[in-house]
């Protein structure tokens, strides 16, 4: 089987080239299984689920976040490739947010790992900017990050 053949010429959706862990655990599509196929002296393999590196593959689980929370999206939560932010103004109404998304995440089979997730927190680094009941602001250790960068010397640095 030709994987080159599929990366050719790719229509490309415009999300960032992100692959984090996750990605592993959407269904590939049918017809699709049998392009990204491999074979070895140990035999044939097909995946099951999305593998790492396909042009899509950020696109395709962005997608997939979107529709699951749709209806939540921007009132509680934003979602950013499989970060999951949920934001509220009492603790009351977190702890409903917090089990919402949650029951959501397992009535559509997702799952979120514990050892990645942070609860209660008050203020929290969302895609390189600080979140608190303060505001929005840029993350200090990025902007501390490109200050620090050395300034180049040349046209061609």
């Amino acid at each position: 089987s030709d994987v080159s053949s599929i990366h050719d010429q790719p229509i490309v959706s415009e999300f960032p080239d992100v692959f984090p862990d996750e990605l592993l655990g959407i269904p590939s599509v049918r017809e699709d299984i049998s392009k990204i196929a491999f074979r070895t002296h140990y035999g044939h393999y097909e995946f099951l689920v999305m593998p790492f590196g396909l042009t899509n593959a950020p696109a395709v689980f962005m997608d997939l976040m979107n529709r699951v929370f749709h209806e939540f999206l921007d009132k509680f939560v934003i979602v950013f490739i499989d970060d999951i932010l949920v934001f509220s103004k009492s603790k009351e109404e977190h702890e409903d947010h917090l089990r919402t998304v949650l029951q959501t995440l397992r009535q559509e089979k997702l799952y979120a790992k514990f050892s990645k997730c942070e609860f209660w927190l008050s203020s929290v680094a969302f895609v390189g900017h600080i979140v608190s009941a303060e505001g929005i602001t840029m993350d200090p250790a990025k902007v501390e990050a490109i200050t620090k960068w050395p300034r180049p010397t040349s046209v061609t640095e």
